[in-house]
This record gives structure tokens, sequence and C-alpha cells, in this order.
């Protein structure tokens, strides 16, 4: 059985093209067809099947995907191991992660890596929840969030370490007439007009709860991703949005206000593909940033 065969299906199952693949692995689509020739040869059994204008994994590929990522963090777990056993961690770890969470997690992990011998690669992406899973497959830590589970849709098979649950509450400019209040029921805002984020997006989801516990349709004016843009059109109208209570700062014509009669909190996650989350260097990260998470959610 040749290790490569399974690798080159599980990152087929993972990417969803051999176009991906190619392009991930610096290979071309010719070279790796023929290579999933081969592979068929040597197991004796269809791989895969044509679909639309690509191509699928069969069961049988499918069964040897998985064992290719069974194989993989083997491997991976024994490298962590005589890394361990050299002296420690060492090399880069890429982390993707949600602006809004990274910004309240990468400052501090930065500063607790100082001088560690590791060193950080970050991106930041602002998708729709069931999108981060796909990041995975490029970089060892993608820091991802869902409103309504503690794991994000599409992250079946994947490594899920719950970082923080931080609240989300309702934003409106100082001088909103419902600013003077402590705190808000659902009830309240049903006539104001919204400023919401696009469907898919984790946010959207507390606008829904609020439309099924008090039977009213909201007017969501405008569908935004940028929290900071968000934030100044907020601070300037008498529109209202859900912000992250971590992130968004007090004192600049926003105030936050704690939501009640349904749940508004959005569970901040750090997602790995098994192998990558049993690299050395991957795990002490990963270790850093709960530790940040914790610090965080303590101050706030």
């Amino acid at each position: 059985m040749d290790v490569r065969h399974l690798e080159l299906l599980r990152e087929l199952a993972d990417r969803g093209s051999l176009t991906a693949v190619a392009h991930a692995t610096h290979r071309t689509p010719s070279a790796l067809s023929q290579q999933l020739r081969t592979a068929e040869r040597a197991f004796g059994a269809a791989l895969v099947e044509p679909h639309g204008r690509g191509l699928r994994l069969t069961e049988a590929g499918t069964l040897l995907a998985r064992g290719g990522a069974e194989v993989a963090t083997a491997v991976a777990r024994v490298a962590a191991a005589w890394e361990d056993y050299r002296g420690g961690p060492r090399g880069t770890v890429s982390v993707a992660a949600l602006p809004s969470a990274a910004t309240f997690l990468l400052p501090g992990l930065q500063r607790r890596l100082a001088g560690t011998g590791l060193e950080l690669r970050c991106r930041d992406y602002d998708l729709a929840e069931t999108d981060f899973a796909g990041l995975t497959a490029d970089n060892d830590l993608v820091v991802g969030h869902s409103v309504t589970a503690r794991r994000p849709a599409g992250t079946d098979g994947l490594t899920v370490t719950p970082l923080a649950t931080e609240p989300l509450d309702v934003a409106l400019a100082e001088d909103h007439p419902l600013a003077t209040r402590p705190w808000l029921h659902c009830r309240d805002l049903v006539d104001q007009p919204w400023i919401g984020v696009p469907p898919g997006y984790p946010f959207d989801s507390v606008l829904t709860s609020v439309e099924q516990a008090t039977g009213a349709t909201l007017d969501v004016r405008q569908r935004l991703r940028d929290n900071r843009l968000v934030e100044a059109l907020v601070a300037s109208s008498h529109h209202v949005a859900m912000l992250p209570r971590f992130t968004t700062p007090a004192g600049q014509g926003v105030v936050l206000r704690e939501l009640r009669g349904v749940r508004a909190q959005r569970h901040v996650v750090a997602i790995s593909r098994p192998d990558r989350a049993a690299r050395l260097a991957v795990r002490t990260v990963l270790d850093e940033l709960v530790a940040v998470a914790a610090e965080v959610a303590a101050g706030g």
C-alpha cells in the first residue's frame, strides 16, 4: 500500500477537485490523474467517479481517504514526540482567523510566543460559518465561530478546540433613546432599523431568533461584514446592530447593551486537521491561544 496514494485521496476529499489539489501541491492535473489510475490498479477498485464536470470519490475512495488522514495523524504524532525529545517545538505555525476574534486573541498570542522559537504566519478571513472548515487544508489553525453550536457547521472529522464564549450585545448610538436602559429585551428592538450581516454569517442567527421570539419581521436596512464600518454607521444614526463584546470599543459614540429574551453569544473555536493538530508546534500555539482566550474572558 503506497502512502502517497492515500495522501492524494485525502487531499481530493478535502479540496473537492483535482484542479484544487494540483494547485495546492504544485502538480499538474494530468499528473494527478495518472497517479489516480495507478492507485486504482494497485487497490483493484474504482476510487473516483465522474461528477458533473469533475470527479468525486467512490465509497472505496472515501474509505481510503479516511485512512490517509489517520496515517498522516499517526506520523505527525511520532514527529511531535521526536521534536519534543530533541528540545521542543520550532518553526512556523499558520493561523487563519476571523478578524473580530483575531483582534482579541492574536496580540496576546504574539506576546506569549516571543522568544520561543515559534513564528506565526497570520491571515484574516471574514467568511460564512460553513466556510471556515475549508481553510484547514492550507492552515495549521483556523479561528472561526458559531452562534448556534459549539462546533461550527462543516467541521465533522476535524479537531475543534473551544476558545471563548463571547456575548453579542446590542450596539446603539450614545444618543439613541434605548441607550438609557441598562439592558434590552428582544421586544424592545422589533421596531428599530437594523444593520445586519449577510445571510449565512453567524450574527444573523441572533436576528432570526429575535424574529422567532417576537413574531415580528425585523427591518434590516443594511447587511455588512466589517464591524468597524457597522460601528461607524451605528454611531452616526439610530440604527441598531449586534456586535461582539470583547472587541467593540466603548466611548466612541457607540454603547453596548446586553440582549435578553434570546440567546446572544458566539462560540469562538480553533479548527484544524487532526494531523496538523498533532504537531508539537501547533499544540503549543493552541495551548497559548486557550490561555489568552481565558484571560480575555476573565477581563470581559
